[in-house]
């Protein structure tokens, strides 16, 4: 950790921006093209503790999600948010940077609601800590889980503290044929219901539903969809056909509820229909659709990456961002214009 600090001090001084990196995976997805001298933290690795009984868990950074990932497992427990790791380098940090959460987010939560707290190094290359270790925390601002999606602009994170959850026993997946606007209806309806639904998705014309739990009796008799592990494995991990070729893959974040956007592009539904995975197109048209559908769009790859890859916030919105980046990094050194090309 001595050598990253030296590295920050040193780069701060200078006002020359670093491009902080793990294992590599997320290279090219999410934010802007990374500019800068590397500032590697793959070596920053290993749990520090993890107390099964207490479903709590602290590792560095740069410890592969695997590892983690393994040791949970030998607990029956799991990262209940289900990160894709988009290579073999995937590491605890990268994921908290981007946010990722595969298809059991609305369910089991996202990474940003499993953090209980952070130590950060920031611009001044101070180590600081952030929340804590337990679930019950102190009370005051919540500036742990503001890394989340940050894409390391506020810092370098050198340890995260998280709340894991016990693994589901058994999960059974059925899927059926019915069109979009058929399976978002259905996709709520089942929603707002107390049936144990872990993950939701339409893709090329059918509807997937799973279950960690008794299937509604009125379910009972649709199709069972054999080897479902794999599939929502290769949803997770963007192995699909659909997430195959060049073309710009766009991430809209919109209401459940939305109807089917963007007629005739090609779409791909997760998350109980929250999340809508749509190819080609461009920021402006993608923009206006979710902002309509009450949410926001990310160019999530492909695509020209030098250009701003998500609509900008509201005025008051983006001032606050600029505020924060200038409190914890004042030299703007952290991964400058990853997020936004004015910041």
């Amino acid at each position: 950790m001595r050598h990253i600090i030296d590295q920050i001090r040193t780069a701060a001084e200078a006002r020359r921006p670093l491009d902080i990196r793990g294992g590599g995976s997320k290279a090219g997805i999410l934010g802007r093209a990374a500019t800068g001298e590397a500032l590697d933290i793959t070596g920053h690795r290993g749990i520090v503790t993890y107390r099964p009984s207490e479903l709590v868990l602290t590792a560095r950074a740069g410890t592969p999600l695997t590892e983690i990932e393994a040791a949970l497992a030998e607990n029956d427990q799991a990262l209940s948010f289900e990160p894709p790791h988009f290579g073999t380098g995937a590491t605890l940090g990268g994921t908290l940077a981007c946010n990722l959460s595969g298809p059991a987010r609305p369910w089991g939560g996202s990474f940003r609601d499993m953090v209980l707290g952070v130590r950060l190094i920031n611009g001044k290359g101070e180590y600081l800590r952030f929340g804590g270790q337990v679930m019950k925390n102190v009370a005051g601002y919540d500036l742990s889980r503001l890394q989340a999606g940050a894409l390391g602009t506020l810092g370098v994170v050198g340890e995260i503290s998280l709340k894991v959850l016990p693994a589901p026993r058994s999960t059974l997946t059925l899927t059926e044929a019915v069109d979009q606007a058929g399976a978002i209806r259905r996709m709520n309806e089942l929603a707002g219901r107390p049936v144990p639904l872990s993950a939701a998705a339409w893709v090329d014309g059918r509807l997937y539903l799973r279950f960690s739990g008794p299937v509604p009796a009125e379910l009972a008799g649709g199709k069972v969809l054999d080897g479902s592990d794999a599939f929502w494995a290769d949803l997770r991990e963007q192995r699909l056909a659909f997430f195959a070729g060049d073309e710009p893959l766009w991430r809209l974040s919109v209401a459940s509820t939305a109807p089917p956007l963007l007629n005739g592009a090609a779409t791909l539904i997760d998350w109980g229909g929250s999340q809508r995975w749509i190819r080609g197109g461009d920021l402006a048209t993608m923009a206006a659709a979710a902002s309509a559908a009450g949410g926001h769009a990310t160019l999530f790859k492909g695509g020209d990456r030098t250009a701003e890859v998500r609509q900008s916030p509201p005025p008051a919105l983006a001032a606050l961002h600029q505020r924060l980046k200038a409190s914890f990094d004042p030299a703007g050194i952290f991964n400058p214009g990853r997020l936004y090309g004015w910041m």
